[in-house]
């Protein structure tokens, strides 16, 4: 367990907290290319804790600045955008796309450089796979990673939404480092529906291991029974990423602290082709929005994404990890939580945390190896999916 105080190191995540300043430190995802339209090129976002407008200007590039002007504080979401940048609605003052400097101010003296001394908060942004990436910590930024799943062209990719998560976003990115409960969240689960979705998760579990790897936590899980495997995943991709195959799909998921008690997740979906070619991409992927909520406002249990968030919802908004009581299962949450930890206490130190790509050699693509989709592995889905 930890202690009242471990608990906000670990889980809040506004400026000049040690979480957040931590999490600032890498490129997360704010927004989705294609909802940005000539209509309407301009999104509300809160990130971290903080309120943020992204937009593309006249000329087609993204910025994300502050939210409210620091004029008189009125939203600058209801601005105009421009050549270079967007304009406040109240008073016109103008504040560049790139770094929010202010570039006009109507109605001050000709001559004035009272301009030159304002700046708005502003974020670089880059697209990347038809998503908005923002970078919210110090420069120099690192370079936006290239995940496979990103980049590869031998199939092909959407992009999934969901309704923002009702928790702190340790909640979620904890459930990457435990392995177990696979079995009865979904394999039993689903079991007890009549289904098969999760037999490949439904077999005794008869050891697991966790260990540290350059990109955060590795996991490994040996199944008996009828259907024996060595199933070797791919890593918990630290801070706040989730890398696993489902099915034939490859997947990415991004859980992004909207607040202390609010997380954004997006999912990147790729496909690969059966035949291994390439295949054109789109410039904007297809986005899909996917509920984990029935009309009467309870979980869908039928699926892995409702099951997920029940499990992660009703521990309530910023779980009390003071209260709790570990097992074995645990090593990798305590592991992930160590990890967590002791880059939060680099940070502060003004070190650099790890998972940062830096190298434009090693950024072409990043890739995991996984026994997920190893032919053997693959064949026993199959198998179990048939039962």
């Amino acid at each position: 367990m930890l202690s009242q105080e471990e608990n906000e190191r670990l889980t809040r995540v506004g400026p000049g907290t040690p979480c957040g300043e931590l999490l600032r430190r890498y490129w997360q995802p704010v927004a989705i290319a294609s909802e940005l339209t000539a209509e309407r090129p301009k999104k509300r976002v809160k990130v971290l804790g903080e309120e943020l407008v992204v937009f593309r200007d006249a000329q087609g590039n993204y910025g994300c600045l502050a939210e409210h002007c620091p004029h008189r504080g009125v939203s600058l979401y209801y601005g105009f955008v421009e050549d270079c940048g967007l304009r406040c609605a109240y008073h016109g003052w103008k504040f560049a796309t790139a770094d929010g400097q202010c570039l006009e101010q109507p109605f001050e003296p000709a001559g004035s450089t009272f301009k030159d001394r304002i700046r708005q908060r502003a974020y670089p942004v880059q697209k990347l796979a038809g998503m908005l990436f923002a970078y919210l910590g110090p420069a120099p930024a690192p370079l936006l990673p290239r995940w496979d799943v990103l980049v590869r062209e031998d199939g092909v990719r959407k992009i999934q939404t969901q309704p923002p998560l009702r928790c702190n976003w340790l909640q979620a990115q904890e459930n990457t480092a435990d392995t177990v409960h696979t079995y009865y969240l979904h394999g039993h689960m689903l079991k007890l529906q009549g289904r098969n979705d999760g037999a490949y998760f439904y077999r005794p579990i008869v050891k697991y291991e966790w260990g540290r790897c350059e990109w955060g936590v590795t996991k490994t899980c040996e199944y008996g029974g009828e259907h024996p495997e060595v199933e070797i995943r791919p890593p918990l991709i630290f801070p706040n990423i989730l890398r696993i195959p489902q099915g034939r799909d490859e997947c990415l998921h991004w859980r992004v602290p909207i607040d202390d008690a609010h997380t954004c997740i997006y999912i990147m979906v790729f496909t690969p082709s059966p035949d291994g070619r390439r295949v054109a991409q789109p410039d904007d992927p297809p986005v899909e929005h996917v509920d984990q909520y029935l009309p009467d406002g309870e979980y869908d249990l039928s699926g892995f994404y409702g099951q997920d968030r029940m499990a992660w919802e009703t521990q309530g908004a910023i779980y009390d990890r003071s209260r709790e009581h570990l097992g074995a299962t645990d090593r990798g949450i305590v592991l992930f939580r160590q990890l967590l930890a002791e880059q939060i206490a680099l940070v502060e130190q003004g070190g650099e945390p790890m998972a940062l790509v830096r190298d434009p050699a090693q950024n072409q693509i990043i890739a995991f190896e996984s026994r997920n989709n190893a032919p053997e592995a693959v064949e026993t889905r199959a198998k179990l999916l048939s039962l």
